[in-house]
């Protein structure tokens, strides 16, 4: 072998080293110029490990597209394209949302007779069934099974959490059993899955079923596992369960992480038990776990909404001197608690704050205010915000404007309340069940007044659907307002 020759190979192996290196140090723009470099000077023909490397870096860091033009360069030239190649792109445009783009390099695939294996089958089948296009994933399934291409535990694992998801859970059972029958051994994954889905129906002895047998089958629960049924039992309000799962991780040798803890504070909170939940949150800081601004999120909430307010307040102030990350979910759980408080200048001056930190309220936080301002007949000043939030950009919903309108018709500013009724409507929005409600009590007291019967008429909804939606619209105001 010539001393080029070796010169030359030296050189691509260095150059393949510096563009993984490029690729992995999340440096991926510097790896693409250099290979821009060495396509254009022709300096050394890049070879598939080279294109492959600089596609799984484009694809990691979130440039499919530029993946996928670089693709097309491959097909042009010389080093064609391989499986893994296409497998890394079709991965990614599913992960990406962009399942018809995927499935149409599928389809080129067969054109240049490249043969898709079990990988390029499992994003497709995982792509469609996150869309609910459950036809042609199970299309593509058979059309795997006519292939020749055995499905393996992602296969499954794919289709069973698909049916979990949907509640679907007699046809994910269904899933598993025919998994076991073809010899493909069920993993920590598939158990989890279908505990999951369980655990969002609450049946939770069903979870507990799957639970044991995945034990009984030699697999070793994970912290996901746990994690789980401690969530399913917080939302049935079981805590006593949930304590005793989260006790028994250490014993199992396993250390729950902020989920956990996050998970077991918002559940003791939720059954007013206030003591404990500070107690976690001290035993978390103990065993090293930092609380993350969801925990953060939790305690503030949950010190809020059982009347430990000033106690919530004076942790805010913790975070601020300590200079943690206060986001708006923290303000607007305080801002909605002092407006519920009828603390008006407190929460004005939490939410005029909130620029000055470099935040932005969200339709939320406006929401709220807007709410407290139309409780205390300070309609101008609720009117007022109500433009501003939509001058910044921050579009209302139909919680927004239910609550601007109730507070309106309360004050019997019914003309008002008809103008901003026109401007929901041409928004796509109706009233919800709240609102009915007062304008039904009005008329009782007040009569056939022709303003409120055109407000009713504006608002009335096309169908029992809607209503239906206006009433969910109804119950997250109560929960935000």
């Amino acid at each position: 072998m010539s001393r080029r020759r070796i010169v030359s190979d030296y050189s691509i192996i260095g150059r393949r080293r510096i563009a993984d290196h490029s690729c992995q140090k999340d440096k991926t723009p510097e790896a693409v110029e250099l290979f821009k470099k060495l396509i254009t000077t022709r300096e050394i023909e890049p070879d598939l490990v080279m294109y492959g490397t600089v596609v799984n870096g484009l694809c990691t860091t979130g440039n499919t597209i530029r993946a996928v033009s670089l693709l097309r360069i491959m097909e042009e030239g010389r080093c064609k394209p391989s499986i893994v190649v296409y497998n890394t792109i079709i991965d990614s445009l599913c992960k990406d949302r962009m399942v018809d783009d995927a499935v149409k390099l599928f389809t080129e695939m067969d054109e240049k007779d490249i043969f898709p294996d079990v990988v390029t089958y499992n994003s497709l089948i995982h792509g469609l069934c996150n869309f609910g296009r459950w036809e042609e994933a199970t299309e593509m399934l058979r059309e795997m099974l006519d292939s020749g291409i055995a499905p393996n535990v992602r296969t499954f694992n794919v289709l069973v959490a698909a049916c979990s998801k949907e509640g679907m859970m007699n046809e994910a059972e269904g899933v598993l059993e025919v998994m076991i029958q073809r010899g493909v051994d069920p993993d920590v994954v598939t158990y989890n899955t279908l505990m999951d889905g369980y655990c969002l129906q609450g049946h939770m002895d069903e979870a507990i079923r799957l639970f044991n047998t995945m034990v009984d089958r030699g697999l070793h629960p994970d912290v996901v596992s746990y994690n789980i049924l401690i969530n399913g039992y917080c939302k049935k309000m079981k805590i006593d369960e949930a304590m005793h799962i989260f006790r028994e991780m250490p014993r199992r040798g396993l250390k729950p992480n902020s989920g956990t803890f996050n998970t077991m504070l918002q559940g003791l909170f939720r059954s007013s038990r206030c003591g404990a939940a500070q107690e976690l949150f001290n035993e978390m800081q103990v065993a090293g776990i930092i609380p993350n601004s969801q925990t953060y999120d939790i305690l503030l909430d949950g010190l809020c909404k059982n009347g430990h307010i000033s106690e919530a307040l004076s942790l805010f102030h913790m975070m601020e001197r300590n200079g943690l990350d206060l986001d708006v979910v923290m303000y607007s759980i305080l801002i909605n608690t002092f407006c519920k408080d009828k603390k008006l200048d407190t929460a004005s001056a939490l939410f005029n704050n909130l620029s000055s930190k470099g935040l932005h309220p969200d339709v939320k936080t406006y929401t709220m205010m807007i709410h407290g301002l139309c409780k205390e007949g300070l309609l101008h000043e609720a009117k007022e915000l109500f433009v501003k939030m939509e001058q910044s950009g921050c579009l209302a919903d139909d919680v927004t404007y239910n609550t601007i309108i109730r507070g309106f018709i309360r004050q019997h500013k019914c003309y008002e309340a008809l103008i901003l009724v026109e401007k929901m409507v041409q928004r796509g929005f109706s009233a919800d069940a709240s609102t009915f409600t007062l304008i039904v009590d009005i008329l009782s007291t007040k009569g056939q007044d022709p303003a409120l019967q055109e407000v009713i008429q504006k608002f009335m909804p096309k169908d029992s659907h809607g209503m239906q939606e206006n009433d969910a619209g109804q119950n997250r105001a109560e929960e935000s307002c």
